[in-house]
């Protein structure tokens, strides 16, 4: 775990949030961890890291306790002194294409990068190891690691729209090296990849942040319902805890200074006696980012599979869910009201740049994605999430799969199962870095398939469906979906197309050749 604050020094958008009031919420934030032993990362906005009262004070902490890095949003103070014409209309503007690198030209992105590092080194005398914002381009993130080797850093959760943020279908959860060419996509091999571990952040929620990818349910101490809301605290740092997770879970705590004291403090003061405890316990390593960096780039070479998986919802919700996490693709599954629903897969390739890696955003609005294989909330609508439906033929009546609680266990180290006991027989579920696989262990012969079930006015990647495969594009770029056991087919019930088993086993190649 992570806990992360950044560090404004002004907020134009709130009359009420003078300097003061943002300056002492970073004291308090310092006193709240160093109470609770926490160990922690504090992110500098330029405007923050030219103040000398923000000097002072960092200055002052202990460094085997706290880390100073870069939050790598881009005020006016910094982009003057790189030479640049400020068009903003605060001296701190939040728009893509005004306080984001997406911004400014490859060549204006590398003089900011200069000035800021420099300024950086002659106050605290080192360059940052640690960058994040919501949004890095790939050209900046490389340039940074070529020329100042930054260890770690951290972009926004998967979400659409907010804040002008649109960042969907990428490595979920955890951490993976990007490629070289596109700072949110993972790479597939390390002669394409950029060594530096890309965290999410937040802390989403499992099963509600995507349903409502355009609100928030995170760990950020601001949000009543999530963050800020004492049974929800307990409920999803005990999953991200004790919950089976393949490779290694994580999640980032803190929140920006812009959302004051008063904000974030009921918050905060619930969460970190609760990760303390943790921590005490030996269940969570509580960390700063670049020590999460150097562990990470230590143990693994290329991305690894991860998963992050929910055993037990809030309240009486019986939902359950897995997000599993490779380089080459994600998938999410949800069991809710005893049925299954696979609401996510998403493929990656290296070779596709982001879309800042030499334009620009004239907007207030960026957008990086990856490749759509099912897209449940985009394809589906705010009642209704679309997906792969598990269902069944009995008596000549097509209908979803009725089952208990799912199970969930780990492989090795890079298979993620899940064993789900239905009417039907148990469904086996592996996850593993390259391929996924459904198969049904009964004795009786069971009519199951998978509908990949959208809304009506939904328009999907879809290009054609064959037997052997499925054809999509998206953003120009062609790829395939293919069964190496089992079968596509197109049917008349309004599904886009129906997977059918092979001897009661789907196996799906998850690689975008």
């Amino acid at each position: 775990m992570n806990i992360v604050n950044f560090i404004r020094d002004i907020e134009p958008r709130e009359a009420n949030v003078t300097k003061d009031v943002l300056y002492q919420t970073v004291v308090k934030q310092i006193e709240l961890m160093t109470k609770n032993h926490l160990r922690g990362t504090f992110l500098l906005q330029y405007d923050a890291l030219i103040d000398p009262r923000y000097q002072t004070l960092l200055k002052a902490l202990p460094k085997k306790d706290f880390e100073i890095g870069a939050w790598w949003e881009l005020p006016q103070q910094l982009i003057e002194k790189a030479g640049i014409k400020w068009r903003g209309k605060y001296s701190w503007d939040w728009h893509s294409d005004i306080g984001f690198s997406v911004g400014y030209t490859p060549q204006e992105r590398e003089k900011i990068i200069d000035t800021y590092f420099a300024d950086f080194k002659e106050v605290f005398g080192y360059y940052p190891e640690s960058v994040a914002s919501w949004v890095i381009d790939g050209h900046s993130l490389a340039y940074m690691y070529d020329k100042y080797k930054i260890v770690a850093s951290a972009n926004c959760k998967d979400q659409v729209g907010t804040d002008g943020f649109t960042l969907w279908g990428g490595y979920w959860n955890q951490a993976y090296y990007p490629s070289r060419v596109n700072a949110y996509m993972p790479a597939q091999n390390a002669n394409n990849q950029l060594p530096v571990p890309v965290f999410r952040m937040l802390g989403s929620d499992p099963i509600r942040q995507y349903a409502d990818g355009r609100t928030v349910t995170t760990l950020e101490p601001v949000y009543p319902h999530a963050g800020g809301n004492e049974q929800w605290i307990k409920w999803f740092l005990n999953s991200f805890a004790e919950d089976p997770s393949l490779g290694f879970n994580y999640i980032q705590a803190g929140q920006e200074n812009s959302f004051t004291w008063a904000g974030m403090s009921k918050g905060l003061e619930i969460q970190f006696p609760i990760i303390a405890q943790l921590k005490e316990q030996g269940k969570v390593r509580v960390e700063t980012m670049a020590e999460s960096g150097r562990w990470f780039k230590k143990k693994y070479k290329v991305t690894p599979a991860t998963s992050f998986t929910v055993s037990k919802d809030l309240g009486n919700s019986d939902a359950q869910t897995i997000w599993f996490n490779s380089r080459f693709y994600r998938a999410n599954f949800l069991w809710e009201e005893g049925h299954m629903l696979i609401r996510d897969i998403h493929l990656f390739n290296e070779s596709i740049p982001d879309k800042y890696m030499k334009a620009v955003t004239t907007i207030n609005q960026s957008f990086f994605y990856t490749l759509p294989v099912v897209d449940g909330f985009n394809w589906g609508t705010a009642n209704k999430t679309a997906g792969m439906q598990l269902m069944v033929t009995t008596n000549g009546a097509e209908k979803g799969v009725s089952g208990g609680k799912a199970m969930f266990k780990n492989s090795g180290t890079e298979t993620a199962q899940v064993s789900w006991p239905t009417d039907n027989g148990v469904f086996q579920v592996e996850l593993k870095e390259k391929s996924l696989q459904i198969t049904l262990n009964n004795k009786v012969k069971t009519d199951w398939f998978l509908d990949l079930n959208i809304t009506s006015s939904a328009k999907t990647a879809v290009k054609s469906v064959n037997k052997g495969y499925v054809t999509y594009e998206f953003d120009g770029h062609t790829y395939r979906l293919t069964a190496l056991k089992g079968s596509f087919q197109t049917v008349s019930n309004g599904a886009v197309y129906r997977l059918k088993p092979e001897g009661n086993t789907i196996l799906l190649s998850m690689v975008d050749l």
